[in-house]
């Protein structure tokens, strides 16, 4: 299974960042916004460290460029990234509180101009 922390030792925000820096593109808007979610609540005081090792793994996963589809095939290449990525938001939505999304759509709309409003809807109907 992805999430049995196998892949959170992949995660390091630089190296978040780094993917995010280099393929925020071609991995789309919904894919991104998913990982911010995440990002922002493993950031969180308050969510415990069991659930910020389940984050990690998530985000390890994305991280890492041999996952199940290759990420640079265009939009194939992300979907194996955002069915984990939405399994992990699903397992922790308790933990993504207003400001954590508060935090993550602002980032999502300096990051992709012209956002509408109903694409992050979409991803966030699939997680709450």
């Amino acid at each position: 299974m992805i999430m049995n922390g196998k892949y959170a030792k992949y995660y390091s925000d630089e190296s978040l960042w780094e993917k995010i820096k280099k393929f925020s593109k071609a991995a789309g808007a919904k894919v991104i916004y998913a990982v911010l979610l995440l990002y922002y609540a493993m950031a969180d005081k308050n969510v415990s460290i069991k659930t910020k090792l389940y984050i990690a793994a998530a985000l390890g996963y994305f991280i890492l460029p041999a996952d199940a589809i290759f990420d640079l095939s265009p939009i194939i290449g992300y979907s194996d990234d955002l069915g984990v990525l939405l399994f992990a938001l699903k397992q922790i939505s308790t933990c993504i509180t207003p400001e954590v999304q508060q935090k993550a759509r602002s980032k999502i709309k300096e990051w992709f101009e012209g956002i509408e409003e109903k694409e992050l809807k979409e991803l966030e109907e699939k997680i709450f």
